[in-house]
């Protein structure tokens, strides 16, 4: 499974990047820290892949990168998409690395 760290998300942020990145975890998670990006839940990844670009890099983040990297192993196998980044850490390490304002949960 490809990853990218936090450090390179950062970097991608700041030189304007063309990628998507998509948020899995639950709604109540959202509201306590984010990165932005596109939300859609774990439970509703599947049923919606059609919001998830095709055309270029996608990085999809949970909490820690374990439930990201559930769902990007699942699309890969079920839905053959081969454009998909776990954020390795998740937002966890975002908040340790980059950017500490961020709430840790």
């Amino acid at each position: 499974m490809k990853e990218v760290t936090v450090k390179e998300l950062k970097k991608m942020f700041d030189s304007k990047e063309d990628f998507q990145l998509i948020d899995i975890r639950e709604d109540y998670e959202v509201e306590i820290a984010t990165l932005g990006g596109e939300h859609i839940p774990m439970g509703d990844v599947m049923s919606q892949t059609e919001r998830i670009a095709k055309d270029k890099k996608v990085v999809i983040h949970c909490r820690s990168g374990k439930r990201s990297a559930a769902v990007i192993q699942a699309l890969e196998t079920q839905m053959g998409f081969t454009n998909l980044y776990n954020l390795q850490g998740g937002i966890l390490a975002y908040a340790d690395q980059v950017d500490s304002g961020l709430t840790k949960y």
